[in-house]
Formats: C-alpha cells, sequence, structure tokens
C-alpha cells in the first residue's frame, strides 16, 4: 500500500500573498481514482460541465480570489436551482455573461470549493505545509529549501503510525525543465547524503514525480489548500492579516492536518501538527554540510582504528 502525496506551492512569485506556503494533499492509493471521479462529479453538479475542461485550471486564485466574492454579493436575483445552468453559461459565453450570470459563477465556485474540501475529508485525505514568511533568508542554490524538508519530515511521521508499512510517493507540479532536473537533485542528495534523509527514505521514495498541474486533480487540490492557508491560516506567531471569507475553508482544511507525538526536547509527548510555520527558509541539508558531515565521519572511523597513545 502506498499514498500518493500532491504538493504544489502558492505565494511564492513575490507577489501580493501574505506567505509562501508549500503545501501537499495525501491520499491512499487504494482511494485515489475514487477521489478523482468524486472531484470531476462536483464539477459537473456545480458547473453543469468540466471547469478544468480545455485551457481552464481548478487553481486557488480563480476560484476564490475577492473579485468572485464581490461578485457573489451582487444584487441581481438568481434562484438556487438556476446557478448551475447560469454558471455554465457564464463559463462558456464570459463576454456575454450579465450580473446574474457572473453572480451564479461565483456561487458554483464557492460551493465547489467546500465540496471538493469535504471529499477529501470523506476518503481520509491528510493535508500538509509549510508556511514561510516572504522575507525569509533564501535557500543557498545547491541546498534542498527548509519548506521542503519539513514538509517531508511530517509526512514521514505520518507514513510511520501507519497501522501498516506503506510507503510515499511524491508528486510535484511540473517546472521548467531546469528547475525540475535541480529539485530532483537536491531532493535525491538529502534522502542519500544525510542520516536524517537516509532514515526517511525508508517510507518515502526518494525521487518524486513530476506532472502538469492542469492534468492532474491532486496538484489542483494542493494548490486550493496551499492558496487559502497563505490568505487566511493563522498561528499566533503569522501576523499577517488574513482574509476572513476564507474563514470557513481554512476550517475544513485544518480538519485534515495530521496531528504525530514524538520524543522532542526532553518531553515524550511533543505534538507536531503537519502545518509547519517557517520564518527561515535557509537550506535544510546542502552540498557544502554534506561534504562536511562526510569528512567528519570518515575522522571519527580513523579515530576509531588507532590504538590508543602510550605514556
Amino acid at each position: 500500500m502506498a499514498w500518493f502525496l500532491f504538493i504544489d506551492e502558492s505565494g511564492h512569485d513575490a507577489g501580493q500573498a501574505p506567505y509562501a506556503v508549500l503545501a501537499g494533499v495525501a491520499i491512499q492509493d487504494r482511494d485515489l481514482w475514487n477521489r478523482i471521479n468524486a472531484v470531476h462529479n462536483a464539477e459537473l453538479q456545480h458547473f453543469g460541465r468540466r471547469y478544468s475542461a480545455g485551457t481552464d485550471e481548478l487553481k486557488g486564485r480563480k476560484l476564490l480570489k475577492r473579485k468572485v466574492f464581490l461578485h457573489a454579493a451582487l444584487g441581481a436575483s438568481i434562484d438556487e436551482q438556476d446557478v448551475r445552468d447560469l454558471a455554465k453559461y457564464a463559463l462558456e459565453h464570459g463576454e456575454a455573461a450579465d450580473a446574474r450570470h457572473l453572480k451564479a459563477l461565483a456561487h458554483a465556485k464557492q460551493t465547489y470549493v467546500r465540496a471538493i474540501l469535504e471529499i477529501c475529508s470523506n476518503f481520509r485525505c491528510r493535508a500538509f505545509a509549510s508556511i514561510v514568511e516572504t522575507d525569509a533568508r533564501p535557500t543557498a542554490s545547491d541546498g534542498l529549501r527548509k519548506d521542503y524538508a519539513y514538509l517531508f519530515e511530517r509526512f514521514f511521521y505520518f507514513l510511520e503510525d501507519q497501522p501498516q508499512a506503506e510507503f510515499g510517493v511524491v508528486v510535484f507540479d511540473e517546472l521548467e525543465k531546469s528547475k525540475s532536473h535541480i529539485l530532483i537533485e537536491q531532493t535525491q542528495r538529502y534522502f542519500r547524503d544525510s542520516a536524517t534523509g537516509r532514515h526517511r527514505a525508508s517510507r518515502i521514495i526518494p525521487e518524486p514525480f513530476f506532472v502538469h498541474s492542469d492534468l492532474t486533480t491532486g496538484i489542483q487540490l494542493a494548490d486550493i489548500v496551499a492558496y487559502c492557508l497563505s490568505w487566511a491560516f493563522r498561528l499566533p506567531r503569522m501576523t499577517k492579516p488574513a482574509r476572513t471569507e476564507l474563514s470557513a475553508y481554512v476550517g475544513q482544511i485544518e480538519r485534515l492536518r495530521y496531528r504525530a507525538v514524538r520524543e522532542r526536547q526532553g518531553r515524550p509527548d511533543f505534538v507536531i501538527w503537519s502545518f509547519a510555520h517557517i520564518t527561515d527558509s535557509g537550506p535544510e541539508w546542502s552540498a557544502t554540510r554534506a561534504k562536511t558531515h562526510n569528512r567528519k565521519k570518515a575522522m571519527q572511523r580513523r579515530s576509531a582504528t588507532k590504538p590508543p597513545f602510550l605514556i
């Protein structure tokens, strides 16, 4: 048995997002196809067609941006039973859409997001996230970003707690090819050259898969989770303003978190949630650190084989 972790990010493009979020949605292999079908059926139920057909993509900034909530508050009168047909018209004839169509489409987007988050809950999905301050120290070019390492850590704890030995498969949204190669190299180096990474490789397959987000439902769900967390999820040390209109969605996402308990800081019952707030995105593991680590280990081995000094 295996768990697929679909990963996407939001707010890393130096835009207006208050936090940069790397988010993952995990689902067990036996549930994957049924969940995909449920999400597709939800599209048909709320939009009268596949919203993601053609070039449209189910992204958080399209479904939940501020303009959607402004359109939902328009004064045009619509009946609930007409929302799907009006929303479908708005998608297919955007320039000809009037206030009624725009309001219906906005309502369809809002109820659709609530529906797919409920689907995630029904299929026992788990959400993981690294939430980074936008002014955090950048990562060295040869190092694995700390938000990735924290995400892998939380996913590993989740896999470790499963009643049967289950493996994790990491699936990324495809980046520019050169950037994808860099991420693969950094990830494999982390799992190969650090003691922590090698331990986590006992449950997480070190080589990730890359897919096109517009063709992969799991990646689109991760994007929606990342968007909502960036704009509305707040821990005590997160001081950026939150969009209160997203609170209900964040409440659904919070129920997908995983609570692990490990021995930390001298406490046997230290709680580690699957959402981590990171103030410094510096490298968790880099090639330079790997060389230093390996050199120290070699020196320790040589010292252990030398005879004791005789006076």
